[in-house]
C-alpha cells in the first residue's frame, strides 16, 4: 500500500479519533490492547511533553533511587529514542539542575549506556541480532524456546511479579529498567526463552524501543556481550520494589528466584562454565556515515525524517528549516517490529508537532525519489542513525541523489576511542567530557 497519511496529524489534538484512524489504517497493530485503552494511555508524544517531562528531573534524587522501582527515574526514554529530545540536551539540562557536574555523573552515565549501544550498533550492523560472544554460562535443560510462552503473554505465569510486569507492558508500552532486567533475566535463564524472542517481544511494544538499546541490553542479561549473565533473586526483588509483588504471590516461599545467588547459579546453569576461556572481546567503532562516498552535499534539499529524529529540533530539520519535510511509514520496519497501536499513537504525536510533514505509507526509496522531483529538491537531507534499515535505504538513494547527513549535538568526545568491546572501556574514555555541557564539547 502507497498512500498519504495527511489526517494522522491533523486528528492528534483528539487521540481517541487518532487511535481510531490508525487502527482502521494499521489493524495489524491492535493486538493485546483495545483502541480505547490506547486513547487512555497516560504518556503523550511530542515535543511539548518532553520539555514538560525534562522539567521535572532531578539528577541527585535520580543518583540515590534509581534502582527503586518507585525512584526518581527520568522517564524520557520515548522521547530520547525518537530524537524529540537528544541525550546532549537531556545532559545539558542535567548539568543545570546541579550544584557541581559531578552531581549530574548517574544521570549521565546513564546516557551514556544509550550512546554506547548506538555506537556499537553501527559497528556492528545486523550482527546485533546474533550471540556477539559465546554464553558466559551454559544453562542447563533442553535447546532454547524460539518463541515466547503462551503463559507469559497472557500474564498467567504464576508468579505475580513476572505477571505484573507483563501486564504493564502490554499496558503502557514502558518498564522501568530493573523490571525490564528482571523479567529478561527470568525468560532466558529459568524459562529457557532464546533472548531473541524476547527482545522481539519487547520491541513490539515498548514506546522506547530500539534495536540497539533493546537487542544489546538482552544480550548483556544473557551473557553474550557481558562478562557473566545477569540474575536476580527474591531478596533483591523485593529490596527494590518495597515488597509489592511478593507478600501476596501464591508462589512465595518456592517461585523460581528463591535463595542466594550460589543457588541460582548452580540450579540454572553448568558446572563447566567457560567464561575464562573467552577471548577478551573487541570492537572497533565505525568511521563516520557517509551515504554516497562523500558526494557534495544538496544546496535545496528534501529532509527525511526517521524514527530516530521525530522532531521539529531534529538536526536535519534545524539545518535545512525552510526544506520540506516527509516522514514514511515503511512496511519493512511493520514487518520487522511489529509495532502496536500504542507506538504508532506516540509517533504520530511525535509527527504533528513537526509543522509541515508529509507522511506517507510506503517504500522509502520510491516515495522519497517521488517527492524530491515533485518539490523540485536536489538532494535529501536526515539526521545520523544507525539504524541499518535506514542507512541501506540512503545508500540506495545516494546512487542517484546527494545525500546529507546532519550531525547530532555531541555528546562526549570519541575521538580517542579504539575498542567498544566493553561499556567500562568506552567509558573510561569518553566518560569525563560527557559531563561537560555541548558548548564545551567542540
Amino acid at each position: 500500500m502507497t498512500a498519504h497519511l495527511a489526517d494522522v496529524t491533523s486528528l492528534a489534538a483528539d487521540r481517541p479519533a487518532l487511535v481510531a484512524r490508525l487502527a482502521a489504517l494499521f489493524p495489524e497493530s491492535v493486538r493485546q490492547q483495545t483502541v480505547d485503552a490506547v486513547a487512555r494511555m497516560e504518556v503523550r508524544g511530542g515535543r511539548r511533553a518532553a520539555l514538560a517531562r525534562l522539567s521535572g528531573i532531578d539528577p541527585v534524587a535520580y543518583a540515590t533511587s534509581r534502582n527503586h522501582v518507585g525512584g526518581a527515574v527520568t522517564r524520557l526514554s520515548p522521547w530520547i529514542r525518537h530524537g524529540v529530545l537528544s541525550i546532549a540536551e537531556v545532559r545539558d539540562h542535567a548539568l543545570e539542575r546541579v550544584r557541581v557536574p559531578e552531581d549530574a555523573t548517574k544521570l549521565v552515565s546513564e546516557l551514556g549506556w544509550r550512546d554506547y549501544w548506538q555506537q556499537v550498533y553501527a559497528a556492528l550492523g545486523p550482527a546485533i541480532g546474533r550471540d556477539i560472544e559465546p554464553p558466559a554460562a551454559r544453562r542447563r535443560g533442553g535447546l532454547p524456546l524460539d518463541a515466547m510462552p503462551s503463559d507469559v503473554l497472557d500474564a498467567a505465569t504464576g508468579m505475580a511479579c513476572i505477571d505484573a510486569f507483563v501486564r504493564r507492558l502490554h499496558d503502557t508500552g514502558w518498564l522501568h529498567n530493573h523490571e525490564r532486567m528482571w523479567l529478561a533475566s527470568w525468560l532466558v535463564h529459568v524459562r529457557g526463552v532464546r533472548w531473541q524472542a524476547g527482545a522481539d517481544w519487547f520491541l513490539e511494544h515498548l514506546l522506547d524501543a530500539d534495536p540497539a538499546s533493546n537487542h544489546l541490553s538482552w544480550q548483556w542479561v544473557a551473557g553474550t556481550f557481558s562478562a557473566k549473565p545477569y540474575i536476580f533473586n527474591r531478596e533483591n526483588l523485593e529490596a527494590f520494589t518495597a515488597g509489592a509483588h511478593c507478600g501476596p504471590c501464591p508462589v512465595r516461599g518456592h517461585c523460581d528466584v528463591e535463595g542466594t545467588y550460589e543457588d541460582l547459579a548452580a540450579r540454572l546453569f553448568a558446572s563447566e562454565n567457560p567464561p575464562s576461556s573467552r577471548p577478551s572481546l573487541r570492537i572497533a567503532p565505525a568511521p563516520p556515515w557517509r551515504p554516497g562516498n562523500g558526494a557534495p552535499a544538496p544546496h535545496r534539499p528534501l529532509v527525511w525524517i526517521t524514527l530516530d529524529a521525530i522532531a521539529e529540533s531534529g538536526p536535519a530539520v534545524a539545518a535545512y528549516p525552510a526544506a520540506p519535510r516527509v516522514f514514511v511509514f515503511d512496511p519493512a520496519w511493520f514487518a520487522a517490529e511489529r509495532p502496536t497501536l500504542k507506538r504508532l499513537a506516540f509517533i504520530a504525536e511525535c509527527l504533528a508537532e513537526v509543522p509541515g510533514v508529509e507522511i506517507l505509507h510506503g517504500d522509502p526509496i520510491s516515495l522519497l525519489t517521488e517527492r524530491v522531483r515533485a518539490h523540485a529538491c536536489d538532494g535529501i537531507a536526515l539526521a545520523d542513525t544507525p539504524c541499518q534499515r535506514v542507512r541501506g535505504q540512503a545508500e540506495a538513494l545516494a546512487a542517484s541523489l546527494p545525500v546529507a547527513v546532519a550531525a547530532w549535538p555531541p555528546f562526549c568526545r570519541r575521538t580517542g576511542v579504539r575498542d567498544l568491546g566493553r561499556f567500562s572501556r568506552y567509558w573510561s574514555r569518553v566518560g569525563e567530557s560527557a559531563l561537560m555541557p555541548t558548548s564545551r564539547q567542540a
